[in-house]
């Protein structure tokens, strides 16, 4: 049995995600400093190495391997500090057997059999120290491109931008990135009985938590949300606001109405305005869950009882916008908890 006979949902989702276009908005270009959470339009190379150039991971002492070969703790070998290496420093002093650069962390390492003698590994008298035991070629020196090797794909297309990945992309240099525009999502409310949370409140209304609580679920899947308004139980002025939202926005959003006077009020305004897909779920509170298309613009239709609103939301709402985004995330469902075969 398949994984769509099994669970209703996922099977609903799936036929829901076919149709909603991949990476179906634009891309556009942004600073880095506003690229959190934003997803990548393609993919991101490194332009260079990170490191750049071979360094010291610790503070301590620059010595030539060769000359601790043959030092023990019963012939320590002595080295006299004759220079030091600072951040930022381009070129590294010359120096000699026996002789040693002080150095820190994330300096210039010069190439060859060199090493890092730590300062607990050792104690300084003026500018002598000694040292007991053969160090190895490249003890504590990173080399270039450790890290990150020029060429490498440091990120995805689809991936959503971290802290961490707003920080290796300034070490590489990006002021800017290319993401894929963030999906505009016109959201309504509907009910005669719906008012807006700002109203008085007077018995027989109910406030509306779908619209401010939806608004949220838009910004954090990735969107920006518009709240269009409460419309009431006419279907002829519904289905005009819809058709005008969709001129301007890339996504529809509506919470409630599911049945009005015994009419499938908001399947046949699904219809009315683009191509209905899914007229209910086979799942506990199913039957509000009604999502459409209007060529590449999705209408995502929710309960009006606020959980079960959010959870639709969570399930279709956020589908569409990682599909829009071009995100490769999988689907928003855990069948095992939320799911009820019908």
């Amino acid at each position: 049995m398949s994984v769509q006979d099994t669970h209703p949902l996922l099977a609903a989702q799936q036929l829901f995600a076919s149709a909603v276009p991949k990476r179906g908005l634009a891309a556009e270009e942004t600073d880095l400093w506003q690229a959190l959470g934003r997803t990548l339009y393609v993919d991101v190379v490194a332009p260079r190495d990170v490191p750049p150039y071979p360094r010291v991971i610790v503070e301590g002492f620059l010595v030539r391997c060769q000359d601790t070969a043959q030092a023990s703790e019963a012939a320590p070998v002595t080295f006299t500090v004759v220079g030091h290496i600072a951040p930022g420093d381009t070129t590294v002093p010359k120096f000699g057997a026996c002789e040693a650069l002080s150095v820190v962390t994330g300096c210039l390492a010069p190439e060859g059999d060199y090493a890092v003698v730590r300062p607990w590994d050792t104690v300084l008298e003026g500018q002598k120290f000694p040292v007991q035991r053969p160090f190895a070629p490249r003890f504590f020196i990173e080399e270039q491109g450790y890290d990150i090797h020029q060429g490498t794909r440091l990120l995805p297309a689809g991936h959503a931008l971290t802290p961490k990945d707003i920080g290796d992309l300034a070490s590489l240099g990006f002021a800017t990135v290319k993401v894929t525009r963030q999906p505009r999502v016109a959201i309504f409310s509907c009910g005669d009985e719906v008012i807006s949370h700002t109203e008085k409140f007077r018995v027989g209304a109910i406030y509306d938590s779908n619209a401010p609580m939806l608004a949220a679920a838009v910004s954090a899947a990735g969107g920006l949300p518009t709240f269009i308004g409460i419309m009431r139980d006419d279907f002829a002025a519904f289905c005009s606001a819809v058709q005008h939202a969709l001129q301007g926005y890339d996504m529809i959003a509506i919470s409630g109405g599911t049945a009005v006077g015994g009419r499938d009020f908001i399947a046949d305004l699904v219809r009315e305005t683009g191509e209905l897909l899914i007229d209910g779920v086979k799942m506990k509170s199913g039957r509000p869950l009604i999502m459409g298309m209007k060529g590449v613009k999705p209408l995502v239709c929710v309960a009006g009882h606020p959980p079960e609103a959010l959870r639709g939301f969570q399930l279709f709402g956020v589908l569409a916008i990682n599909r829009l985004l071009g995100g490769e995330w999988p689907l928003p469902c855990d069948p095992v908890t939320v799911v009820q075969k019908g």
